[in-house]
């Protein structure tokens, strides 16, 4: 595409909770797809959700973007409610552009002074009159009726759009919603805003000129539920919990056509240990949950390493501790993931990278968690699972992994033999021995959190200990991974070391160094546990500068790197808490002030 056809442009549309600026982000994000164009949209809540700030955050672009810009070209406020709420969040520059109701009150302080320049261009359209003169009209769609003239949408495409939305709640609405676009569409302060103040990048109509594939329009939650479906999961048993609770939500339905099902539990205690008694009966089960249902969820999870029952647990992170921020990203549960459960107790530990990246990471939990029958834990996070993406159909391949191994009844036996034949913990090469489904005959077992002998009987002897904690790290650690256990993209001598949803950003900030003739490196740690040095050693040969980036207070990443990986390079870090997400700007700037 020619750069007068790119499109890269950053907005956001803020109110309180209820009036409909996630809607109409979510609507505008659908119409730039019809443009042709990719793009993002974050979802921002305050803790209480519904009668506090929520804002649609977004991003357009003519190519496939994974992350926010380092600031916006408009902010739309529906509302002033609880801006102050919102303001660091919205970061705006001298030339950005602010569109708000004269009724809604004066621009705050936080937004006017401490996110903008004095003389920050100002458009002031009555949305709440226009959409009260109009019978079921909502400012909310006066507002999409602004944005998408301003981002040269099609009227007619955004009508269409309104119809499919909204048919099923009556032609009042439809008709309501479609005036109130209307008059946000076409009101002279927008028109003239538009032909007098021309903002480059902002312009979408040209998008489709450079990519006529398949576009998909997902949630990182959304991707992890369809990725667990791939793997094979059948039974799921969860209690609702922010940020997680959208991936249930998406996953239930759809179980059930699978012949499958999905059970709400009482708690977190109740919903794992549903899920580890599905997966002893055969069938592939997993639950999803956030920081403090997994904290409940840990004695349970050692049951299934010690029974080696598999299972799959998705923790879509959020800012601690305790209840903390439940509507905000946090990349800091990755220690309690890591090392929570006690005793010698080897799992899988895994890190989706970017919302295609979800559906991968997802499936291969599946698989392996089944193959190697233990537990495999998913760590994303609110910023990820809970925004959505226009990007090109995914396309990937698993390499092959074995299915659960089965225990067969032994038929040349007489049935009291080999009943005592039958070696559920049998001590073998791979660590991995046949499992019996429940009603196999001849291969009844006991299955609890108790050490044991191969057969299954409860043991205290140092022998029987040593040669369980053997075969179940075995299974772990000699499991052949390929090169699933990262992406690696680029070259050079400096390279940028991270993990989850920070890589969007260190990939795009390789973009601009790239840009500016400096090579960058970027691994993203996909497989956290079991650890792989001579992997990373091997991407890192000839690296003289690693960035460790990630979004933590404690530095999380950085101890879990230090402790299992050599790194000779030099290396910094660019480490904080949420509830900001990384920027790529922050990251080409500690690298171009590596002196």
């Amino acid at each position: 595409m020619s750069p007068q056809n790119s499109c890269d442009i950053s907005l956001a549309i803020t109110g309180s909770g209820g009036v409909g600026a996630i809607t109409a982000g979510e609507l505008l994000l659908s119409l730039a797809g019809n443009n042709g164009c990719f793009g993002m949209m974050r979802r921002a809540f305050g803790p209480q959700i519904r009668g506090g700030e929520a804002a649609a955050l977004l991003r357009i672009s003519h190519r496939p973007v994974e992350c926010m810009n380092d600031s916006f070209d408009l902010l739309l406020a529906l509302d002033w409610q609880n801006a102050d709420r919102f303001a660091d969040e919205i970061t705006l520059r001298a030339d950005s552009l602010i569109i708000a109701d004269p009724d809604a009150g004066d621009i705050p302080e936080a937004v006017r002074a401490l996110r903008a320049e004095p003389g920050v261009d100002l458009i002031e359209v009555p949305m709440a009159a226009l959409a009260k003169g109009i019978p079921a009209g909502r400012p909310n769609m006066v507002a999409l009726g602004l944005l998408s003239h301003w981002l040269g949408i099609c009227p007619d495409a955004a009508g269409r759009l309104i119809d499919h939305v909204f048919h099923g709640k009556g032609e009042a609405i439809v008709s309501g919603s479609r005036q109130a676009f209307e008059a946000g569409f076409t009101h002279p302060l927008i028109v003239e805003a538009r032909q007098a103040r021309p903002r480059p990048g902002s312009d979408t109509s040209a998008c489709g000129s450079a990519f006529d594939g398949e576009r998909w329009d997902m949630s990182g939650n959304e991707g992890c539920g369809l990725g667990a479906l791939r793997g094979g999961i059948r039974f799921a048993a969860a209690y609702p919990i922010t940020p997680a609770s959208d991936l249930l939500e998406w996953l239930a339905p759809r179980l059930e056509r699978l012949g499958g099902g999905m059970l709400q539990a009482e708690d977190e205690l109740a919903s794992i240990n549903m899920v580890l008694g599905a997966s002893f009966g055969g069938v592939p089960s997993m639950t999803a949950t956030s920081g403090p249902g997994l904290a409940l969820m840990l004695e349970a999870m050692g049951l299934a390493v010690a029974s080696e029952t598999p299972a799959v647990v998705i923790n879509v992170m959020r800012g601690g501790p305790s209840t903390g921020i439940p509507t905000k990203s946090e990349q800091a549960d990755l220690n309690m993931a890591l090392y929570g459960l006690h005793g010698d107790a080897p799992h899988l530990v895994l890190g989706a990278l970017d919302h295609a990246d979800c559906i991968l990471t997802a499936e291969w939990a599946v698989r392996l968690a089944e193959a190697m029958q233990t537990v495999a834990v998913l760590l994303t996070d609110q910023n990820l699972a809970q925004s959505r993406v226009l990007i090109p159909a995914p396309a990937y391949r698993l390499p092959e992994i074995a299915p659960r191994l089965r225990a067969e009844p032994p038929e040349s036996l007489e049935p009291a033999d080999a009943t005592a034949h039958y070696q559920r913990y049998a001590v073998t090469a791979s660590g991995v021995s046949p499992m019996a489904i429940p009603g196999t005959p001849s291969c009844a077992y006991v299955a609890d959190g108790l050490e044991h002998t191969e057969r299954g009987k409860p043991s205290s002897a140092a022998a029987d200990h040593q040669a369980q904690l053997d075969k179940r790290l075995r299974k772990i650690t000699g499991f052949d991974y390929g090169d699933g256990w990262a992406d690696i993209r680029g070259a050079g001598a400096t390279a940028i070391l991270t993990w989850g949803s920070s890589t969007a950003a260190a990939r795009e900030a390789a973009e601009r160094l790239r840009a500016r003739g400096r090579e960058v490196k970027v691994i993203g740690i996909r497989l956290l546990l079991p650890v792989s040095p001579d992997r990373l050693a091997e991407a890192l040969s000839g690296v003289a500068r690693v960035l460790v980036v990630e979004q933590s207070h404690g530095r999380q990443f950085h101890h879990y790197l230090r402790a299992h990986y050599d790194i000779a390079a030099a290396t910094r870090v660019l480490a904080r808490p949420g509830p900001l997400p990384i920027a790529p700007g922050e990251i080409v700037e500690q690298i171009e002030n590596w002196s």
